[in-house]
């Protein structure tokens, strides 16, 4: 075999390039959300709640997508073929309600990081993730298509459990704490089912930008419906809306990583989507706490061991063999 030859069998295939570049950015994105965590816990602190910061969050999202869907004459064109798809079938309404679980992961910001800290609230959110991730992908929902459950894939998965135990392990003595981080282990079951239903409305749509639209609309509404209830029980919120400009970027940042996951997931599956995100949250939300803490504690050992495990579920469920393979086909 001639030198040549040599060099162009060892280049990585179209695919595997593609794919790598996916979960690289992917990675980023996860990092993100770390600052759009610490955000939105930031401004549920100055407002004294945190469905209401959710709702500004979300809020000044939905009025930048708005701007940019209907200001557009591509924006417009690819809402109508969404609206088609809902009309023909293609795409069930069911599909378009990935914002609902979103909604309840930014309110879990406003209402738990201010008290948890962003590693622990991180940690909380990649096990229940993980986890859905499994069956997201084993059922199907995702446009990637089916996907088996390795045993590669399932250690990956696994591993995320012991990684809460020990994150939340630094405060045996705040047992209100480790209930509060139930929350966000919610929030994360949903993340993985969000991400798949958006890729199916990206598919319909063919725009990543229709796909994020619908997926803040659908979340603003969630989050003005319980935050109608919130008033009804509890009045206005106490505190005032901030000053400072940066805390105001939780919904740009949040318009970035939807985006990104609707347009990734189809060449990483919902699975390694999630490992390759959680493991940009995962190093983003230690260096966050460790940088600048805010009124939750610095990450003791035991949180930084459980971010470390989660990087290594990241390695060992990212692994795809022929069964893998065989089953998203």
């Amino acid at each position: 075999m001639s030198l040549l030859e040599t060099r162009t069998v060892a280049q990585p295939a179209p695919d595997t390039r593609r794919r790598a570049g996916a979960v690289g950015l992917a990675v980023v994105s996860g990092g993100a959300v770390a600052v759009q965590s610490r955000i939105n816990g930031e401004l549920g602190v100055r407002l004294h709640d945190g469905i209401a910061a959710a709702v500004v969050s979300f809020g000044l999202g939905l009025i930048a997508l708005v701007l940019l869907v209907f200001g557009s004459r591509a924006g417009r064109r690819h809402l109508g073929v969404f609206r088609s798809a809902l009309r023909d079938g293609s795409l069930r309404p069911w599909q378009c309600l990935g914002g609902a679980c979103g909604a309840f992961m930014v309110a879990n910001q406003g209402l738990t990081v201010g008290r948890l800290g962003v590693a622990i609230f991180t940690v909380a959110v990649v096990a229940g993730q993980s986890a859905s991730s499994l069956v997201v992908d084993r059922a199907g929902i995702g446009p990637a298509g089916r996907q088996l459950v390795t045993p590669a894939r399932l250690a990956g998965a696994a591993l995320t459990v012991p990684a809460v135990f020990l994150a939340v392990g630094d405060r045996p003595d705040d047992p209100a704490g480790l209930v509060l981080a139930l929350l966000p282990l919610l929030a994360g079951l949903g993340l993985a089912w969000q991400q798949a239903v958006n890729g199916r409305v990206r598919a319909a749509s063919g725009s990543v930008l229709t796909a994020t639209f619908v997926n803040f609309a659908v979340g603003a509404a969630a989050l003005l419906a319980a935050f109608a209830v919130s008033l009804l029980f509890r009045g206005w919120p106490s505190g005032s809306l901030p000053t400072e400009p940066w805390l105001y970027l939780g919904g740009p940042i949040g318009i970035l990583f939807i985006a990104i996951a609707a347009a990734l997931v189809r060449f990483t599956g919902v699975l390694l989507l999630s490992l390759a995100t959680i493991a940009g949250q995962v190093v983003g939300a230690v260096l966050i706490d460790l940088a600048a803490p805010g009124d939750a504690a610095r990450p003791g050992p035991f949180t930084l061991l459980g971010a470390a495990l989660t990087l290594v579920a990241v390695v060992v469920g990212g692994r795809r063999n022929k069964a893998a393979r065989k089953g998203s086909s």
